[in-house]
């Protein structure tokens, strides 16, 4: 299957194509800033409301007339355009395949050879999220504004995110069953060693913020080309050969042995290749916690890493006294006051679990929704090729072309992916109602390689990336769409697979559906889709049964009115806020009840449940090798977007087993 790396078959269509936009675009754009500019954020209200001059009054009295009339006066030039720009949509391809072209950042092809070195398996990690990048217009009704603005900084924070080095420190002590503040707050400093296969770590485990660590990249704060120079990207990218491992072992006099203290002066070592010193000593940065620099999570170009995310935690055998091991790791107890009910397993749980302040170290794959301002888009693609090489963007068909009902914009799906793209497909859902029919929603299916036998076979995976109905009610309209999702995966894996029975040229590692489903598993008037037949084949990780999730899963749906306020508008603040009860009952959306009032605030003691969660990650182990074995490793709920969107992202990372030989 040829992927497809323009929207037009031809420079000529494409050159047409621009001209009629180019006549569209004026009109459009004062339309959205005269609409924007009417529709207010709480942002913007709290700062109009200490301005007594009544400033910004003023400018919409006077802008109004103005934008009014350049609007009246570029409607003939939007009609001409539109009479050119409509039938230009019957020859659009229905998605556009870009790959990163700087081949020293380039790193596809060496991913693909880490699964023969790793004989006994391989991990991989999937991210989703609906970042809301609508028209601004549009966008600020679900509370957000400045469209294009928040697009480049959504690309900053997830590849920073997932570009920092992965830390994990193992410590073995029995009467220990929870993450300790300890050991979230543990950062480890790799030097550089003489080869490339062993590093040790420095004697510098302090205890630091997660606003105070920057990553190889940090030197450039502000310069894109300053990063490029550094050419960090392709070796931060090497998966897991970039994880460093601490191990604290403890005995049961309390006291550590030579090993452990061996471990804390930083003769713990890790495999992979040599990586720069952190700037300075352990302790990096002096900068107060209160005060957001560069290295802040919430900033454009954080690199900082996150003690949740970085640090994790196995309990073994033997016993440790915990104030020896704060001591001895220079335990600092004002950054550590915390009321935290997250665990890393539930006592019945076979996978770790957490909300992470940021998106998973070594993210392999990217699915995003509603992506639908395609200059937004374009400046999100932009970042995320400084960590993912292959995207798949601009997804969705316009006009009429396709699907039943005009489509004034695409399907909002964005791919990213490290490893290559081999075949991708996209269909659109026919029977959209409402505002929903203006979009052209559906589900992008993708198909990439991941490795390769001893045998020369291809390890391949495939990856759905979907967005459902939205409007409330609708459950028929979604339980068709998820009827037509399943059959055009079947059709889809069918056409792509080379393979056959007698001859495999082709082991299927994984097959995951990531995208928002606008339902969430406990609601009552979800029941039809929570009782839909996609989940008995696939599994969903937060999911008991229909209508119960698991303990320690939340909602992913936040309240708009409250993205701004001062508790949940950092990472930091959002992830403290939604590790206690009472605070998620403050700022996510709960399932819908006609015995209370709309308002989320005022009626805490009558939420149950810990949110809506309409943002899912599925996975099967049907259809993959018969020799191998799937498992959830990892599930993160992320809240690095905090203040960008009015969705939680969330993260799952799959080991796929194999044995201790490859087949």
């Amino acid at each position: 299957m040829v992927l497809y790396t323009s929207p037009f078959p031809n420079s000529f269509l494409s050159l047409l194509h621009s001209f009629s936009w180019g006549l569209i675009f004026p009109c459009y754009w004062l339309a959205d800033r005269l609409v924007a500019s009417f529709v207010p954020t709480t942002y913007e209200k709290r700062q109009r409301a200490d301005d007594p001059c009544y400033f910004h009054a003023l400018c919409i009295i006077i802008t109004t007339p103005i934008y009014l009339a350049l609007l009246v006066a570029s409607l003939p030039f939007a009609l001409i355009g539109f009479l050119l720009w409509s039938p230009l949509q019957s020859a659009r391809r229905p998605y556009v395949y870009s790959r990163l072209q700087d081949k020293n950042h380039a790193n596809g092809a060496t991913l693909l050879t880490e699964w023969k070195a790793a004989g006994s398996g391989k991990s991989f990690c999937f991210g989703s999220a609906n970042v809301c990048l609508l028209p601004d217009s549009l966008a600020r009704f679900n509370n957000v504004f400045n469209t294009q603005a928040r697009a480049k900084e959504i690309g900053r924070r997830i590849r920073n995110g997932a570009s920092r080095p992965q830390i994990k420190i193992y410590i073995d002590s029995p009467t220990n069953t929870s993450i300790s503040a300890a050991s979230f707050s543990s950062l480890v400093s790799p030097q550089g060693g003489e080869n490339n296969t062993n590093r040790t770590v420095n004697a510098g485990i302090k205890r630091t913020t997660s606003m105070e660590y920057k990553g190889d990249n940090s030197g450039s704060n502000n310069s894109e080309d300053g990063r490029e120079d550094k050419g960090g990207a392709g070796e931060q990218n090497e998966g897991e050969e970039n994880s460093c491992i601490v191990r604290i072992n403890g005995e049961e006099n309390g006291h550590m042995s030579d090993a452990e203290a061996d471990t804390v002066n930083g003769q713990a070592h890790a495999s992979g290749p040599a990586e720069p010193s952190l700037e300075g000593d352990a302790e990096i940065s002096k900068t107060p916690n209160h005060k957001q620099k560069d290295g802040d999570s919430g900033s454009l170009d954080s690199y900082s890493a996150s003690r949740e995310s970085l640090v994790k935690v196995r309990v073994g055998d033997g016993t440790v006294d915990q104030s020896a091991v704060n001591n001895k790791l220079l335990y600092k107890a004002s950054i550590m006051k915390k009321t935290s009910v997250r665990k890393k397993k539930h006592t019945d749980e076979t996978f770790d679990h957490e909300i992470s302040a940021f998106f998973p170290a070594n993210l392999d794959f990217l699915c995003l929704q509603e992506v639908f301002d395609k200059r937004a888009a374009e400046k999100l693609k932009e970042q995320l090729h400084h960590y993912f090489e292959y995207i798949v963007y601009d997804v969705g068909v316009y006009s009429c072309h396709g699907c039943c009902s005009f489509k004034f914009v695409n399907s909002g799906l964005l791919f990213a992916s490290r490893y290559p793209v081999m075949d991708a497909a996209y269909h659109c859902y026919p029977n959209g109602r409402g505002t929903d029919s203006l979009a052209s929603k559906g589900a992008l299916f993708l198909k990439v390689q991941v490795g390769s036998t001893p045998q020369d076979q291809r390890i391949v995976g495939y990856i759905s990336c979907t967005h459902l109905q939205a409007i409330a009610g609708d459950t028929t309209v979604r339980c068709e769409q998820l009827d037509m999702l399943q059959d055009w995966l079947s059709e889809f894996r069918k056409s792509t697979s080379s393979s056959s029975t007698a001859n495999p040229e082709e082991l299927v590692a994984f097959d995951v559906i990531c995208g928002d489903l606008n339902f969430d598993n406990c609601s009552s008037e979800d029941k039809l889709e929570q009782q839909h037949s996609l989940f008995t084949r696939y599994k969903d990780p937060c999911r008991i049964g229909p209508g119960e999730d698991k303990p320690w899963a939340i909602g992913t749906l936040l309240d708009p009115e409250g993205l701004y306020d001062e508790e949940v508008c950092t990472p930091d603040n959002l992830q403290k806020v939604l590790e206690s009860e009472e605070g998620r009952k403050g700022y996510l959306v709960y399932p819908t009840s006609k015995n209370h009032s709309s308002s989320q605030k005022g009626r805490k003691a009558s939420l149950k449940g810990n949110g809506r969660r309409i943002d899912y990650m599925l996975y099967t182990e049907e259809g993959l090798y018969l020799e191998w074995k799937v498992e959830v490793e990892e599930f993160s709920f992320i809240t690095q977007l905090a203040g960008l969107t009015d969705h939680l992202p969330v993260a799952m990372r799959l080991m796929v087993s194999t044995g201790e030989d490859d087949p």
